[in-house]
C-alpha cells in the first residue's frame, strides 16, 4: 500500500538535506537551511530550504524571499521536474526515497582563535580584526532600517566573514557580520554582538540579516555593560536594541545612548556616576513595560530622574522606518524635558541639516 500524504511529507523531511542535494543541485548548504535561486533549481539565494526542525517550523518548508512563493519539498519535487499534479510528484517522491544514499563527506575544521570561544578576549579580538562600517553591507542593513545618517562614533564595525556555528554538532560557516562592541563604564571592551548579515542585502522576508536560526548572537560579559553611543555627561537614554537607539541618534546625534541589547540587560545596566536624567526607549511589549519599571524604580533609589521615551509602533525604529525622521523628531520634542529639546533636538536639528 502506497504511504499517505502526510507520511511521504514526513519521510521526504527527514531527507530534507538529500532532497535538495539531489532536485536543488545549483544550491548548497548554509547552517540549517538550504540556499538556491528558485524551486526551479536556478542558480542564487533568493529562496531557502529548512533543513531540521526547529522553533521556526518543521523540515522542508521553504519560502521564496524574492517572489513570496512557500511550500513543502513535494512542491519541489513537483516544480523542479515540471510535474503536472500532486499524483505525479508523489510517484516521483516514492522513487526518490528508494534510491541510496551517499555517505556524507566530513566537514572541514576552521582555523580557531587562540581566545577562548565566547571570552571578553575574543570579543576584544573580533572588534578588533573588524574594520569600519562605511560602504558595507553593515551600512546597507542600517540604512534599509531607515538610518541613513548613522552616528555610531565608532561602536560598530564590520567583518566580512565572521563565523557562525549552528550547534555543537554542525561545522562553522562564515557570514558578514555587523560587530559592536560592548563596553563598561571607563571604556573598556567586555564583550560584542553579532548581526550576521545576508550579503545579498536586503529583502522583505528577513528584513537584511543572513538566513539563519539566530542572526543576533552575543559574546563575553554584558551584564551592566552596554553598546555606548557617544560619551555621558548628565543625561542619557537606554534601550535594548542597536536600531532602537541608532534611529533615535538619527534625530538625537548630540544625546549620548547606550543600548543594552535586551530586556533583561537593560534592567541591569550599571548606571554612571553624576547621571542626573536618564530616558529609557521602551519597546511596546510586555518586556518593554516591565524592563522600564525596574529602571526606573533603581533610577529613582539612585536619585535619578528616569523618564520613558514610548514609540507609536513596536519600536523606535520602525516609528523611524514608517513615519520618517521629521515626525519621529516632533514625536521627541513631546516626550523630552524642555531644556533637553533646547540642548539635543534644536542642535540636532542643526546637525541634521
Amino acid at each position: 500500500m502506497s504511504p499517505a500524504p502526510s507520511e511521504l511529507a514526513r519521510r521526504l523531511a527527514r531527507e530534507a538535506e538529500a532532497v535538495c542535494r539531489y532536485y536543488l543541485s545549483n544550491g548548497k548548504r548554509s547552517g540549517r537551511y538550504w540556499l538556491v535561486g528558485d524551486v526551479r533549481n536556478t542558480p542564487g539565494r533568493s529562496m531557502f530550504v529548512r533543513l531540521q526542525e526547529s522553533p521556526k517550523g518543521p523540515a522542508g518548508k521553504w519560502t521564496d524571499a524574492a517572489t513570496g512563493e512557500h511550500g513543502d519539498l513535494l512542491d519541489i519535487i513537483r516544480q523542479c521536474r515540471g510535474l503536472r499534479d500532486f499524483s505525479e510528484a508523489a510517484e516521483e517522491a516514492r522513487r526518490f526515497l528508494k534510491l541510496p544514499r551517499p555517505e556524507p563527506q566530513p566537514a572541514s575544521k576552521p582555523v580557531r582563535s587562540v581566545a577562548p570561544a565566547g571570552s571578553q578576549q575574543a570579543a576584544r579580538r573580533l572588534f578588533a580584526i573588524s574594520s569600519p562600517i562605511e560602504r558595507t553591507v553593515a551600512e546597507t542593513y542600517l540604512q534599509s532600517r531607515g538610518i541613513t545618517r548613522i552616528h555610531h562614533g565608532g561602536s560598530l564595525r564590520f567583518h566580512p566573514r565572521c563565523y557562525y556555528r549552528p550547534d555543537e554538532h554542525l561545522p562553522a560557516e562564515s557570514w558578514p557580520a555587523m560587530i559592536a562592541r560592548v563596553t563598561d563604564l571607563e571604556g573598556r571592551i567586555t564583550g560584542a554582538h553579532r548581526t550576521w548579515l545576508d550579503p545579498d542585502g536586503f529583502d522583505r522576508i528577513r528584513l537584511g540579516k543572513a538566513p539563519i536560526d539566530t542572526p543576533r548572537r552575543s559574546m563575553g560579559n554584558l551584564l551592566g555593560n552596554a553598546v555606548r553611543f557617544g560619551v555621558v555627561d548628565d543625561v542619557l537614554a537606554a534601550g535594548e536594541g542597536i536600531e532602537t537607539m541608532l534611529s533615535l541618534r538619527y534625530v538625537l546625534p548630540t544625546l549620548p545612548m547606550a543600548a543594552a541589547l535586551s530586556a533583561n540587560h537593560l534592567s541591569a545596566m550599571v548606571l554612571p556616576a553624576g547621571l542626573r536624567r536618564l530616558y529609557i526607549a521602551r519597546d511596546a511589549d510586555a518586556a518593554g513595560d516591565a524592563v522600564q519599571a525596574s529602571l526606573a524604580q533603581r533610577a529613582k533609589d539612585a536619585g535619578i530622574e528616569a523618564i520613558a521615551l514610548s514609540p507609536r509602533l513596536g519600536d523606535f525604529n520602525e516609528d523611524l522606518h514608517i513615519f520618517g525622521p521629521e515626525t519621529l523628531r516632533a514625536a521627541l520634542r513631546l516626550q523630552l524635558v524642555p531644556e533637553d529639546v533646547v540642548r539635543f533636538l534644536r542642535l540636532s536639528t542643526v546637525a541634521a541639516e
